[in-house]
């Protein structure tokens, strides 16, 4: 294999001898978003990383799922799975998603992570679009311009066009939003400041409760894997989880059966869309 690589590598661009290291690395990008190596076909990596992120299920219960089905797979392939495929499927899932709206919410709420207090900033639009999620140690003014900052150099909100803002000291254009929903806590009038945005900024009790409502999955999330283990990994699993109910949030309380339907059919073509992309 290192053979063939090396004289494909030869045949392409100008001779050059290339270390073992190197063949290696070369190697590895080639694989990185791709199912090759992997003894089970993609259809079954993709349902079950389709079962993890979208219910509240432990990696065992998925395991017993699909030993149901007659497929012996441990749950710790379900979690290397998970952990190599899931950022993958959000970022194209991502992609997938329309520009969100210009009015956010924004909240944090506490997780105790290996004991110490941590706070997770949340943001999202008015119809429940979950724009970011970012894990921190502090809720002060430099933890809310942060979150300001990837926000708008992220995702951009639906403003009526660019518009100059001052991230981190340093003027750039961007989207900026036209509302910011938080509660009373003063770290996000101070950021607000820091940034320059024009934004009306509201404060009104119980505007906020949409992004408070979005935290419950978290919650739920969280005590079914009995806490998160390490910032880092709860960093990297809700960036991914996260990305799965916006696609798959058709608010079936709201539409009719039919609408559901053609929704739910949408939502689930968007997956293979983008399990497909990384292929």
């Amino acid at each position: 294999m290192e053979d063939s690589l090396q004289k494909l590598l030869i045949e392409q661009g100008p001779a050059r001898v290339l270390s073992r290291s190197q063949r290696f690395g070369v190697q590895g990008r080639m694989r990185r978003s791709s199912y090759h190596g992997h003894r089970f076909p993609p259809a079954i990596i993709r349902h079950a990383v389709w079962l993890y992120l979208r219910f509240t299920l432990s990696l065992r219960d998925i395991e017993d799922m699909l030993a149901e089905r007659g497929l012996d797979i441990s749950y710790e392939t379900v979690r290397r799975w998970v952990a190599k495929f899931g950022p993958l499927f959000a970022r194209e899932l991502r992609k997938r998603r329309p520009r969100p709206t210009g009015r956010w919410h924004l909240d944090e709420m506490v997780v105790r992570i290996a004991g110490k207090r941590h706070s997770l900033w949340r943001a999202v639009d008015d119809e429940g679009e979950v724009l970011d999620i970012l894990v921190q140690s502090r809720r002060d003014k430099a933890a809310a311009v942060r979150l300001l900052c990837k926000l708008i150099r992220k995702q951009g909100g639906a403003g009526q066009g660019p518009r100059q803002a001052k991230l981190g000291g340093v003027d750039s254009v961007g989207f900026a939003p036209e509302t910011i929903t938080t509660d009373k806590l003063g770290s996000y009038g101070a950021a607000m400041r820091q940034l320059r945005l024009s934004a009306r900024h509201d404060q009104e009790q119980r505007r906020n409760n949409r992004v408070e409502n979005s935290h419950q999955p978290t919650r739920r999330r969280e005590r079914k894997m009995q806490r998160f283990k390490s910032p880092g990994s709860a960093q990297r699993f809700l960036s991914a989880h996260a990305a799965v109910p916006n696609t798959f949030n058709t608010q079936r309380h709201l539409v009719s059966r039919k609408t559901l339907k053609a929704f739910r059919a949408e939502a689930t073509e968007n997956w293979c869309g983008a399990t497909a992309a990384c292929a």
